[in-house]
């Protein structure tokens, strides 16, 4: 599990809320409220910390019960959970709470999907820094939910030497040289696209190369010029129909930004299905 960031589903509610919840007003502030969430797909859980922070943050009387854990399969019209609490802190948090459960269970999904796409072939699936604005560390929790694994969290915890990075600094030997005396025990990869960048990679002693938009023919040469030195990395243009075919190449790791850029919200529903005083 994460730690949830309360100052994140501060400025969460803050987005939805405003000044307050004028439609929540009109039902008296003693009244009590049961209410469920339904998935209306087939899913993997994800985000149950984020939905439950948000009620916490309203009211601390909300009381929420889960059926599944997260990083479970979820058959399409299964209930997820029950919740108790004062009627208007449920109406208020419903949909900022459904946002994040959402978000994060397609995330999860999405990346299960690509995770069974390459089981067997010894391939790791990676995301990238591709997150949506703010959710970039709950994103890649998701990730590891669906069966995926993270790349970097962002700019400060690994180099990642690119085409422009390598015309500024002159050539890629020269990009590594600094790297390594600037940044010592810091993970180092560089970007190549020809396999005379890669050679002049491995020559630099560099251990970890990216394979950028590399044809499966070029990737298969990458790999036995390669011959274990470094560890080899796939990106671009890679989606559910190609992966498989880039794994079997033999490359070790698979970058793929659809992971948490092209999720579609998992269709979720809450229901009153009590009130009393």
């Amino acid at each position: 599990m994460e730690t949830v960031d309360t100052a994140d589903i501060d400025r969460y509610l803050a987005e939805d809320l405003g000044n307050g919840d004028l439609t929540a007003a009109i039902v008296p502030e003693a009244e009590w409220a049961e209410a469920s969430v339904i998935t209306r797909e087939a899913m993997v859980l994800c985000g149950s910390d984020w939905f439950d922070a948000v009620f916490q943050r309203l009211d601390c009387h909300d009381t929420i019960a889960w059926r599944y854990e997260d990083g479970d399969y979820v058959e399409a019209g299964s209930y997820l959970c029950e919740l108790e609490g004062p009627a208007r802190s449920l109406l208020t948090g419903e949909r900022t709470a459904l946002n994040l459960l959402q978000t994060l269970s397609a995330t999860a999904t999405l990346a299960r999907r690509y995770a069974e796409a390459v089981k067997g072939t010894g391939c790791t699936v990676l995301d990238t820094r591709k997150t949506l604005p703010g959710l970039r560390r709950a994103q890649k929790y998701a990730v590891r939910c669906g069966g995926c694994a993270n790349h970097r969290m962002g700019l400060d915890d690994g180099i990642l030497i690119k085409e422009n990075h390598i015309a500024a600094a002159g050539s890629i030997t020269a990009a590594v040289k600094a790297a390594e005396a600037l940044n010592a025990g810091v993970t180092i990869e560089v970007e190549v696209e020809r396999l005379d960048q890669l050679e002049e990679a491995l020559a630099a002693g560099t251990g970890r190369i990216l394979l950028d938009n590399f044809s499966l023919d070029a990737m298969r040469q990458a790999v036995a010029l390669n011959a274990g030195r470094a560890k080899l990395e796939v990106s671009g243009n890679v989606d559910l129909d190609n992966i498989r075919a880039i794994a079997e190449t033999g490359v070790d790791y698979i970058s793929v930004g659809a992971l948490t850029k092209h999720v579609r919200a998992v269709d979720l529903s809450m229901r009153i299905t009590l009130v009393k005083e």
